[in-house]
């Protein structure tokens, strides 16, 4: 799907960030790094102060090649789809999708609006993008299953459409994932060792 694949980064790309975790019980944050090699490839790292809480995670497409140690990352991270939607890129929808979309501009603002969703039997992933010519724009997602809302995230993008902050909310747990991005560096080269297991 040809939107889709214009949120991606053209080549390799290292996005650093600062982020933050809350739930009714524990309150983290810490510093990470992510690497995307377009088309389906990202890698997830993060540590809290002092280097605790460290952990890192391969994820190929919606699904995660290894994660280490898998509780520290599935604590932080519990909608793949949304991994992607923060860091302002979307993944193309399952081949059995239902693909929906439709677009309106604001007159107030002059600000289009793009409205995406993808539905298959049990899932729901709602897209909405708000941008405008050469400013900061938005990605909000939305994921259902089977009609419960798991995961709802917002986007800022900067001006040449890279994330910027990105917030997502589990209104079940409740908790809240929130981070800064500090740097984006699309020279990065990405070593062939970093998608293999931290051991």
């Amino acid at each position: 799907m040809a939107w889709t694949r214009a949120t991606l980064p053209r080549g390799p790309t290292l996005i650093r960030f600062r982020w933050r975790y809350q739930d009714e019980q524990v309150k983290y944050a810490g510093r990470g790094s992510t690497r995307i090699a377009p088309p389906d490839s990202l890698r997830f790292d993060f540590a809290g102060p002092f280097n605790l809480g460290n952990g890192a995670a391969v994820v190929i497409g919606d699904s995660v090649a290894w994660a280490d140690p898998e509780k520290n990352f599935r604590s932080l991270v519990r909608a793949i789809p949304l991994l992607w939607a923060t860091f302002a890129m979307v993944r193309p929808p399952a081949e059995d999708a239902a693909v929906l979309g439709g677009q309106a501009v604001v007159s107030l603002t002059h600000r289009r609006r793009v409205i995406w969703r993808f539905a298959q039997a049990e899932d729901t992933l709602d897209y909405v993008v708000t941008d405008s010519a050469g400013r900061e724009s938005l990605l909000e997602a939305e994921w259902r299953r089977r009609g419960a809302v798991v995961a709802r995230s917002r986007s800022q993008l900067d001006a040449l459409r890279r994330p910027a902050s990105a917030r997502v909310d589990f209104p079940e747990a409740p908790a809240r994932f929130e981070l800064t991005v500090s740097a984006v560096d699309t020279a990065a080269l990405i070593p062939p060792n970093v998608w293999r297991t931290r051991r």
